[in-house]
């Protein structure tokens, strides 16, 4: 009884690890987008027409970035770089971004 429960909660940590990652989605925006974007909860972007990620929720639905962000944007602002991320890239980076409409 001990090792199935034992099994049942390392099941249930691997699951919880697979799932998408604010962390981590954080981390990606630093590395890729800090450059230009605010993308913190606080401070003002470097570039000034980059927006905000914390108000990125308030022009259209964080979702729908997954589709532009593997395929690759091409641009969001005229000196944006033309980057794509891979699905589980994107989706660490879409949820991170839903942590910023709190």
């Amino acid at each position: 009884m001990r090792s199935a429960l034992a099994v049942a909660l390392a099941l249930m940590h691997l699951a919880a690890q697979a799932g998408p990652s604010p962390r981590r989605g954080e981390t990606i925006a630093l590395a890729n987008c800090a450059r230009c974007h605010a993308v913190g909860r606080v401070g003002i972007s470097p570039l000034a027409e980059a927006p905000p990620f914390r108000d990125l929720h308030r022009r259209y639905p964080v979702e729908d970035l997954v589709e532009a962000l593997t395929e690759g944007i091409v641009t969001g602002h005229q000196s944006m770089p033309e980057f794509r991320l891979d699905p589980d890239e994107a989706q660490n980076l879409i949820a991170y971004l839903r942590t910023l409409e709190r």
